[in-house]
């Protein structure tokens, strides 16, 4: 599981031409079943997206589609985690 942390690196007319690209690259990887949930930080200085991918070096690869990544539009935090504990929504998250 991953925690992926997008931090814009311009200003934001510039994330808004390439936004409409960006939601269908999301919607593709939810179609994929890499990305779990995503959404806006408050305040708007990026995003945050939850994903379940095959390996650090598969996510590199999915995330380097992105046309925020493509665009040089914003850096990328990835942290890497092992859901222990989970709401009863979240169980099917669990890794043992």
């Amino acid at each position: 599981m991953f925690v992926i942390s997008l931090t814009y690196i311009c200003e934001m007319s510039e994330v808004e031409k390439h936004l409409s690209s960006h939601i269908e690259y999301l919607n593709e990887q939810y179609s994929n079943g890499v990305f779990l949930a995503s959404g806006r930080k408050v305040p708007r200085t990026g995003g945050v997206i939850l994903a379940k991918a095959e390996s650090r070096e598969v996510l590199d690869l999915i995330l380097s589609d992105d046309p925020f990544k493509i665009h040089g539009l914003a850096n990328y935090e990835v942290t890497e985690f092992v859901p222990s504990k989970t709401s009863l929504e979240l169980e099917f998250l669990k890794q043992e």
